[in-house]
């Protein structure tokens, strides 16, 4: 019900074209109308005054023979029943004959006693032809109309009077005016409610279905597009107002993959400068320890070939191993300012990886540098076997050995490694790249509150000590995790203490 009172009023409630249709059409073409009312209803007023005219000089015309018969013999019965014949027809107030002198003979109803000097009584003798006049008769408003009567010989002996109520010919008027302005108004009333109504059914809610999409879209409904009905004109407005939306869509569109273009081409900019300021510094520390390095590697090696004690020869072999492993870190921190795929190119069919190996040897890389000989460094791999993947060992050993040292050097008792490995689906064309997930465990006081976790992964932000760490290591494993389509998570054990720091790739198989 609501539903249906709300459309109705919807209807009969104006809107901004109906009102212009009213002043500019409807109200012009009533007045119109109204105008040719009223000279038709002047001219009608007019045509019947006429005929009611007429019709007294008809009954005069009728009698006036008879009359003038009658004054001839002198028979006064004769003159008044032809008299009296008028009020037959009716609407006639009094009949009355007429001497030349104005003196009356005869009457019948409401009559003038007396129209000795009567001006209009003397120009009928004197002319001989019909004449008219309103007056006052015994008080009242009378419509006369003289007829001559004629003797013998033509010449005018007198005259008849017909009187009509004056009023008679206004009532008549009134009658017609009052029937043609009812006509007028209930026309006027029917023709507003058909221009509303058809217009509001034709136009006017196709219109304020336009109105309504506009203003969804102007709060924030860009999706939104109406519907494209209606008349031919409205029809193509709404498809136009469509396609408008459609094109400001697209062109948002296209605005925000340029801009996430324009982003991604900053921060690879901003990435780029962070790898050229890290380049500086990894080509200082080659320049000032790969000189020492290889004197010490150059006499440990001298004092290896001289020395023939077994316990001596595991201790510069163990010396050289170090030396080695700095070596090797110095240049896996230039490669890691090399651009990635440079990186990948060192990924060949030759290059397979062997994911448990490498990971052990991580563990026992990291053991040697530990000074607490009671911390627990443990691998769990998965139950099934691992496939032999494909990747830079140096580039996954730079990262692993970040992830596992920064475990060790905040781990109370234990870092756990932990490995999964998930195939992809297998179908007729190809198979998804497999993923590798690498978790870091340890039971350490957690991650700091004071920073985000993309901020810890940001180059030379470290929570360490002076002197303690660059602030390169995460930034390592997050570039690393870059180069296979893979990504670092940090988070705190929701099981107990620590941090869980886990590493996701794809690698090929």
């Amino acid at each position: 019900m609501k539903r249906n009172s709300a459309s109705s009023a919807s209807w009969w409630k104006l809107s901004g074209v109906q009102r212009a249709l009213m002043i500019y059409v409807v109200i012009p073409m009533l007045a119109i109308v109204g105008i040719g009312l009223g000279v038709g209803i002047e001219r009608l007023n007019s045509l019947e005054t006429e005929r009611l005219k007429d019709d007294l000089e008809l009954l005069g015309r009728a009698i006036r023979l008879p009359v003038q018969e009658a004054i001839l013999e002198n028979d006064e019965e004769a003159v008044q029943r032809a008299l009296e014949s008028v009020f037959e027809i009716g609407r006639v107030y009094g009949a009355s004959v007429y001497d030349a002198n104005g003196n009356r003979v005869a009457a019948a109803g409401i009559a003038s006693r007396d129209l000795s000097r009567s001006r209009v009584a003397q120009e009928v003798v004197l002319t001989g032809e019909q004449q008219e006049r309103t007056r006052q008769i015994s008080g009242v408003e009378m419509y006369s109309q003289f007829l001559p009567l004629f003797d013998p010989l033509g010449q005018p002996n007198g005259f008849i009077q017909i009187n009509r109520q004056a009023s008679d010919f206004d009532a008549s008027f009134a009658r017609l005016t009052r029937a043609a302005w009812v006509i007028w108004l209930a026309m006027a009333l029917l023709t507003l409610t058909v221009v509303i109504f058809g217009h509001y059914r034709g136009v006017g809610r196709h219109v304020n279905q336009l109105k309504q999409a506009m203003t969804r879209v102007e709060a924030g409904q860009r999706d939104y597009r109406t519907a494209s009905d209606g008349p031919g004109e409205v029809a193509e407005i709404a498809r136009g107002l469509n396609q408008m939306l459609d094109s400001i869509e697209r062109k948002d569109e296209e605005l925000e993959q340029a801009r996430l273009q324009e982003q991604e081409l900053a921060e690879k900019l901003q990435h780029q400068e962070k790898m050229a300021a890290i380049g500086n510094v990894a080509s200082g520390i080659a320049h000032e320890l790969g000189a020492p390095l290889t004197v010490i590697d150059g006499r440990a090696q001298r004092l290896l070939r001289k020395e023939s004690d077994p316990d001596r020869q595991r201790q510069l072999n163990a010396i050289r191993g170090q030396v080695a492993r700095l070596t090797r870190i110095v240049q896996q921190l230039l490669n890691y300012c090399r651009p990635a795929e440079e990186h990948l190119e060192e990924v060949t069919d030759d290059a397979a990886l062997n994911l448990p190996e490498l990971l052990q040897g991580v563990l026992d890389s990291i053991r040697h540098e530990l000074d607490d000989e009671a911390l627990q460094l443990r691998l769990i791999l998965p139950d099934q076997p691992l496939p032999t993947f494909y990747a830079s060992a140096s580039r996954l050993e730079l990262a692993l050995v970040n992830l596992v040292r920064n475990a060790a050097q905040v781990a109370d008792q234990w870092v756990v490694v932990q490995v999964d490995y998930e195939s992809g689906p297998v179908s007729l064309h190809s198979r998804q790249q497999p993923e590798v997930t690498i978790r870091v465990l340890d039971d350490g006081p957690g991650l700091s509150e004071a920073l985000s976790e993309q901020e810890l992964m940001e180059p030379f932000v470290t929570t360490k000590g002076q002197g303690e760490g660059t602030g390169l290591g995460l930034a390592i494993v997050t570039n690393v995790a870059q180069e296979y389509r893979g990504r670092l998570r940090l988070e705190n054990n929701p099981e107990g203490r620590g941090c869980i720091a886990t590493l996701t790739l794809k690698l090929a198989t």
